[in-house]
Formats: C-alpha cells, sequence, structure tokens
C-alpha cells in the first residue's frame, strides 16, 4: 500500500540486504527527464522482497496494461493443461482444432504452435483494433489463413495473435476460454492482482498507458536505424492502414475487458511477481503450480536460430521468452511498454517490472538490465 507522490522518489519496502535494488532504481529515476510511472516487485524464495513504485501518478495498487507479460499468463495456462495431461503438446493442433487446416498447417503440433512457428502472424489488411479485443474472431480468422512461412519451418514472434490461437486450443480442450481457465486455477486461488478482463469494479484502480517521452538523442537515433523489417511491421499490425497505435492499445476499454491473451492483461508488479512465485516456489502457503520438470520445460529452447520477426537468436522457450541475461533456466515474457518478467529456478527470484510510460522505442525497457543484476546480487548473497 502507500500514496503516489513526488515523481523522484522511489516509494515502498525492500527487505534487509536488498537495499542496493532500491538505489538502483532509485539511481535511475533520478536520471529521467520524465517519470517511467514504474512499479518493481521480486520474491526470493517464495518471500517478497521487493515492493518499489515511483512516480506521481503510480502506486504499489496501480492497475496498468502490461502488454506481453499477458503472454506469460497465457502460457502458463498451456503448461498447466499439459502437465495435467490434459493436452498433448506433440499432437497435430488440427486433432483438437479440425478447422485449422490448409496451406501446411495440418501437421504443425501444438508444441509449434506455442513456440510462435504456425507463420499465422496476421493477415495481409491486418486487424482492427476491435478485432484485436476478440480472441474467438481472430482464431477464426487465422485458422484457413495462408502463413507467411511453411509452418513449422521457422518461428517468428506472433506479437498479437498467439493468444487467439492457442487460446482456441485451450477452449477446445476445456470448453471454456483460456480467460476462464486462468481465473479459476490461477489468479482466484492465487489472489494475483494480475487479471485477463479488467472487473468493472476494478476499473477504478486502471490508470492509462503514458505516450513514450524520447530524448533528442534518441529520436536521431530511431531515424537513423534501418526500417523495420517487412515481418516485423506485420506481425505489429503496422502495415494495416492505419498503422497499429501500441499506446491506443493498451488503453482500449475493449482490449480491457476482453482481456487479450496475447497482450490484454492488466495488473501490478505484485501481480505480475506473483504469478512467477505461484508457478516456481508457489505462494502465500499455495504449492508451486510448476513442477521441476515443467519449469524446466518451459526454458529449454525450442526455438535454434533466429527470429523471423525480431532478428533475435534462440528466442523461445515453450512459449516463454528464454532469459539468458539472468540463467540457463530462467522463463518469462516482456511487454511492449517497457515491462520484463521472469523466474529463475537457480536463484529462487521472481521478477516484475511495470511501468506506464511507454518506453521508446518500446519492448524491453533498458533500466531492466541494471534492475536485474541488482537483483540477481542480491539473491546470490542471500544464499551465502
Amino acid at each position: 500500500m502507500g500514496a503516489a507522490g513526488d515523481d523522484r522518489t522511489v516509494h515502498g519496502t525492500v527487505a534487509a540486504g536488498w537495499e542496493p535494488v532500491r538505489d538502483e532504481l532509485a539511481d535511475f529515476v533520478a536520471g529521467q527527464e520524465h517519470s517511467p510511472e514504474a512499479q518493481l516487485v521480486v520474491h526470493h524464495e517464495g518471500r517478497r522482497v521487493v515492493d518499489l513504485w515511483t512516480g506521481e501518478d503510480t502506486d504499489g495498487d496501480t492497475l496498468g496494461s502490461v502488454y506481453s507479460i499477458t503472454k506469460g499468463a497465457a502460457h502458463l495456462v498451456v503448461a498447466l493443461l499439459a502437465q495435467d495431461g490434459e493436452l498433448d503438446l506433440d499432437r497435430p493442433v488440427s486433432a483438437y482444432w479440425p478447422e485449422f487446416t490448409g496451406h501446411g498447417k495440418e501437421t504443425l503440433t501444438v508444441r509449434g504452435l506455442v513456440s510462435h512457428r504456425a507463420g499465422l502472424i496476421n493477415v495481409p489488411e491486418g486487424f482492427s483494433p476491435a478485432e484485436l479485443a476478440d480472441d474467438a474472431l481472430l482464431a477464426a480468422r487465422l485458422a484457413d489463413a495462408e502463413p507467411y512461412w511453411t509452418p513449422g519451418d521457422g518461428y517468428g514472434y506472433h506479437a498479437f495473435v498467439i493468444g487467439a490461437l492457442t487460446g482456441e486450443v485451450v477452449r477446445r480442450v476445456t470448453g471454456t476460454s483460456l480467460q476462464q481457465v486462468y481465473e479459476e486455477r490461477v489468479r482466484a486461488p492465487y489472489g494475483l492482482d494480475l487479471y485477463l478482463g479488467l472487473p468493472a469494479e476494478l476499473e477504478g484502480r486502471w490508470k492509462p498507458v503514458l505516450e513514450a517521452a524520447p530524448t533528442a538523442e534518441q529520436l536521431a537515433d530511431f531515424a537513423a536505424a534501418p526500417a523495420a523489417p517487412e515481418l516485423m511491421a506485420v506481425s505489429f499490425n503496422w502495415h494495416r492502414d492505419p498503422p497499429m497505435d501500441t499506446v491506443a492499445f493498451g488503453n482500449d476499454p475493449r482490449i480491457l475487458a476482453n482481456g487479450s491473451a496475447s497482450a490484454g492483461g492488466v495488473g501490478t508488479a505484485r501481480g505480475v511477481a506473483g504469478l512467477y512465485a505461484a508457478a516456481l516456489t508457489g505462494l502465500d502457503g499455495r504449492p508451486a503450480l510448476l513442477k521441476p520438470q515443467t519449469a524446466a520445460e518451459l526454458a529449454r529452447p525450442h526455438t535454434p536460430g533466429t527470429d523471423l520477426v525480431t532478428g533475435e537468436p534462440d528466442h523461445f522457450g515453450l512459449g516463454f521468452e528464454r532469459q539468458p541475461a539472468v540463467g540457463p533456466r530462467a522463463f518469462g515474457h516482456s511487454g511492449a511498454a517497457g515491462g520484463q518478467s521472469f523466474a529463475d529456478p537457480d536463484t529462487g527470484v521472481a521478477y516484475a517490472y511495470t511501468r506506464r510510460r511507454f518506453f521508446f522505442p518500446g519492448g524491453n525497457a533498458a533500466e531492466n538490465g541494471r534492475l536485474t543484476a541488482a537483483v540477481l546480487a542480491a539473491a546470490r548473497a542471500a544464499r551465502g
């Protein structure tokens, strides 16, 4: 708890030995012309050890749009269904979803789908904001669409549709939506402040995404950089006329209400860190959601080579982004506004950083590197 305050002040608490994390966040914020309106929460071996926030209009209870951090919640649902034997990752998608056919899709496995191998990153005309808010509609449109590459032969980030695709498999297996499975099996039992579908009674806690505030140097560097690859423009819906407005997406009431499983989640850093703590170690006396072998599978490289959309090497484990800077067994997901989240079995860390001011030009914000380094150093020191 705690009120928002001066946009240069870091509020909240840290456990003994974790003060360097607070100092690192304070040092970063002090050097910014505009506050990131951020939250940082860390659990270590099941105990919350960092609970910080900063900004004039942000406190520890402020709900924000977390963009692709949502994918962590969505892929956790898939992992739990596989762990419980309800879903066979190595069966063809079409065995569960018969309409998923044509253009080489018939042999694509669920594992391949979750690992961004389908080639169904978008449709040629792009998707409207209203369409992006409707996972069932996206799934129906993509079921017989022509992929941008042969399914299974390569992989590329399905930025705004992966949740709809995997969510349709979840619906065919369970008879209900991915969002509902998440609510019943994960969010409600663990009391997580991370929602796939913002409840009407919590709308007063939500604060909008703020436009980025780049420096002149950042703008110059961006202007001088090569144009985005064609497939990146397609995946991020920039090829549409008009192009995707990512800030507007995060503030769209339809997205928030429906909880798009790709990027429509709403939560606090407490909720996101709690998700990964619940998955890894358990939370508040409840057991870990994941067996050790399941957690290991989430981090195991599933996509050797280069991501055809982002250009990143060896990008994904089982749906989750690999975290090589953290450790070989870490898994998580970043968000477009600058957020980052992960669990690391080797250090016992569950990390969540969220920000309401959009990071320029988008994606995992640069400060996560220094914040993560401080967190991992404190975790190692705590173990002695």
